[in-house]
């Protein structure tokens, strides 16, 4: 059944909500990215739960009328306004009182939170509507949703996708370094608005699929696992945009074959072991790659160290040194060295006495500054130079002890 899901064949509702997901997801991961590299994640948690009580009102009002209090497009723009509001606040907070931003934020998630919940225990309480359903706010649900709701997440999935797009280079010239993008005739605190903003309308989007508790995740998990991938703001930018869409479609079609599942938990699970395999197994930046750099290098140094033992006479102590020299056939398990070992050790203490040269020459003073003391000095200075510099060791009659 999963394998239906996954290849769109478990219904047009399914399938839609599966796509919706996916441009969720891109445009989640995106925008999300931004607000990562701004260094600004929290916002995004104060944004969400900010949209608590606009759910409760909005059902509140189309009820009163006598309509729909579940109707999709409703509760969205409810809790737009609410969300603005909590925006708002936030920010007058921070611009007008000695509040720090995670204070301000603190501030607002909880006290719009707190109304939110008050208003749907009023709404379960009173005989208005039909209220059914409006709990999966919180969490994120798509079984039972309408076709019309579907399509109204898919759609304005896509709108999202393209105004990330649209406002990429504003946006990551203003997330890396705010001051130059002022200098460079930026007005930031437009762009930063229209980040927010870009923020707000895929929380709004992600409400009935991901739920308000759990968009926050979608909105930075994605960036943060891509960041494991590159160091480069496009690539991140995108490699977070396939993320977080892999993360929705995968998301949304499990929850398809388990209907009693809640669908936010489980895309949010999905985003999360992207973000384990990125953490271990990324080229860049991964733990494991880490690890095993970590090894490489270190079993140069002890080679080098032994090398420049033997050439000295000395003993080699160090159990894991006189293991690699051995496996390398440089000596054997007594501890004595072996032609080619000695070869070895008479060319790295040669080469240590050409670096200790190479420091006195300022011709030579950037290519020193940069030497880690392992790469054989071929691989950084010309002939020429390694020429010269046996010139001046003659000279000073210097050479290893």
């Amino acid at each position: 059944m999963l394998i239906d899901a996954l290849t769109l064949q478990l219904g047009y509702n399914a399938t839609l909500v599966a796509i919706g997901a996916a441009l969720l997801g891109i445009a989640a991961g995106a925008a999300g990215t931004f607000l990562f590299l701004r260094k600004r994640a929290l916002v995004s948690d104060a944004i969400s739960h900010s949209t608590l009580p606009g759910v409760g009102l909005a059902f509140l009002v189309m009820a009163a009328f006598g309509g729909d209090g579940r109707h999709l497009a409703g509760l969205m723009l409810g809790a737009a306004l609410t969300a603005g509001a909590g925006l708002l606040c936030m920010h007058w907070l921070t611009r007008h009182t000695r509040l720090a931003e995670d204070a301000a934020i603190g501030a607002v998630l909880s006290v719009f939170f707190g109304f939110g919940v008050v208003l749907l225990t009023v709404i379960q309480t009173v005989s208005i509507g039909r209220p059914a359903g409006l709990a999966d706010f919180l969490l994120g649900a798509t079984a039972g949703m309408l076709f019309g709701d579907a399509v109204l997440i898919a759609v304005a999935g896509a709108l999202a996708v393209l105004a990330v797009w649209a406002l990429r280079r504003p946006m990551t010239l203003v997330a890396f370094d705010a001051g130059f993008a002022a200098a460079s005739g930026i007005d930031v605190r437009r762009v930063d608005l229209a980040m927010m903003g870009l923020v707000m309308a895929v929380t709004i989007i992600g409400l009935k699929v991901v739920g308000l508790v759990l968009i926050v995740a979608l909105l930075i998990i994605p960036p943060v696992a891509a960041r494991f991938w590159s160091d480069r703001s496009d690539r991140v930018l995108g490699i977070a945009g396939v993320f977080g869409g892999l993360s929705g479609f995968i998301g949304a079609a499990i929850s398809a074959t388990a209907p009693s599942l809640p669908t936010g938990p489980i895309i949010v699970l999905t985003a999360f072991v992207l973000f384990t395999l990125s953490m271990l197994f990324a080229p860049g930046r991964g733990l494991l790659v880490g690890w095993l750099r970590h090894r490489r290098q270190q079993r140069r140094i002890h080679l080098r160290q032994g090398l420049l033992a033997i050439a000295q006479d000395l003993p080699i102590y160090e159990r894991y040194t006189l293991n690699l020299l051995v496996k390398a056939g440089l000596a054997r398990p007594d501890g004595v060295a072996t032609e080619l070992g000695r070869l070895r050790a008479t060319k790295a203490c040669r080469d240590e006495s050409r670096w200790a040269v190479a420091r006195r020459m300022h011709s030579h003073e950037a290519t020193v500054s940069r030497y880690d003391g392992l790469r054989p000095i071929e691989a950084v200075l010309t002939g020429d130079e390694i020429r010269e510099i046996d010139r001046q060791l003659a000279e000073d009659e210097e050479g290893c002890a």
